[in-house]
């Protein structure tokens, strides 16, 4: 019997700009068909005046505390520095402060640039960054936040709100996507139901798929269709944060690291997959396809869609009618009927889908 793997079946949209190869060749590793569709691009950092200005301001007066959020952003902030002729003076500056990292590799950043931080958070979170600095008292201090294409509003405001002059150094700015053809037909996928699963690495990413559905008009389906069926995915709490707004429900990994994000996005496709018996026969759903009795079938799209729809009331009777809407593009009697025969034929025959004279047809759903 041939393995199959745990991804197989499913298809996944990824709208990431950075690092997207990395978690598509996790997901593909895993069996997965996967989409691409960059719903923001990487302004580079030498070309960004905002940071350029940003590094200036620090530049100019002493400066008490730096906070690094990210170890290639902290690496990219010091290269676009040496970029301009500022890389000397701006290692100079940071050494006269205190450098506050938010975990292991942005502590190895900083010592790759010959410094050394001062505090990291056990937790790695910003929220503990931010209560040992609140805890020191920072009315008056005059505090870097490195960022990393995300903002920190209540990070930055807090500090303020405290007495801090804050300076953001926003780190790889990002902008939605030079050629937006691909992010929209992947919008599409999803409102059509051949994405099965949307994983996120940024906020910036999902505000703007958000925007481009909001544009479009297709924002309620959008929403809709992430609430059920699709399955999404966060790396962390901050880039669910849009979707939270809107009430999308999402899974987020323990860890917020690209491989912890696949492996959670794998587990709950994988729980969610539903599974039944049928005319003596183990049927296993799977996105575009089905397992049978531990087997592979490949299942066309209006079969597969007619096969959902007897699966989401196993053993009921499911008139023509109500499959005639569950088939892509609608259709009349002759299509159902012609769509059961292929999805018998491709779950190998047998007693799975049973035809009821006159009524329609059922899942023979064992006792």
């Amino acid at each position: 019997m041939t393995e199959v793997l745990p991804l197989a079946g499913f298809v996944i949209g990824i709208t990431a700009a950075r690092r997207a190869d990395e978690l598509g060749a996790l997901l593909v590793r895993k069996g997965a068909g996967v989409r691409y569709g960059p719903a923001i691009r990487i302004v580079p950092l030498t070309d960004d005046t905002e940071l350029h200005a940003a590094t200036s301001r620090l530049l100019d007066s002493p400066i008490d505390a730096v906070v690094a959020t990210t170890g290639i952003g902290f690496r990219g902030w010091l290269e676009a520095a040496e970029g301009w002729g500022l890389g000397e003076a701006l290692v100079s500056r940071l050494s006269t402060s205190s450098l506050l990292a938010r975990g292991p590799k942005v502590t190895g950043a900083i010592r790759a640039a010959g410094l050394s931080e001062d505090y990291s958070p056990a937790s790695e979170s910003n929220a503990e960054l931010l209560q040992h600095l609140l805890a020191t008292g920072v009315d008056g201090m005059r505090i870097a936040v490195q960022l990393h294409g995300e903002p920190l509003p209540y990070f930055v405001d807090t500090l303020r709100a405290a007495g801090a002059e804050v300076i953001e150094i926003s780190v790889y700015r990002w902008v939605g996507p030079v050629d937006p053809g691909p992010v929209d037909r992947l919008l599409d996928g999803v409102l059509e139901g051949s994405i099965h699963a949307l994983p996120f690495t940024s906020a910036p990413a999902v505000a703007s798929l958000l925007a481009l559905a909001r544009r479009t008009g297709r924002l309620p389906g959008l929403i809709s269709a992430l609430s059920a069926p699709v399955v999404v995915a966060c790396v962390g709490p901050i880039t669910a944060g849009p979707l939270a707004a809107l009430g999308v429900p999402t899974v987020q990994p323990h860890r917020a690291r690209i491989g912890a994000l696949a492996r959670t996005l794998a587990e709950t496709l994988v729980a969610r997959s539903p599974r039944l018996q049928a005319g003596g026969r183990c049927l296993e759903l799977r996105g575009e396809a089905a397992i049978v009795d531990g087997e592979w079938c490949e299942v066309a799209p209006a079969p597969m869609a007619l096969l959902r729809a007897l699966a989401a009331s196993p053993g009921r009777v499911i008139s023509r009618r109500e499959l005639i809407a569950a088939l892509p593009g609608g259709g009349e009697e002759h299509a159902v009927e012609t769509a059961i025969g292929r999805l018998r034929t491709s779950l190998g025959g047998g007693r799975v889908v049973q035809t009821v004279v006159k009524r329609g047809y059922r899942l023979a759903v064992d006792a």
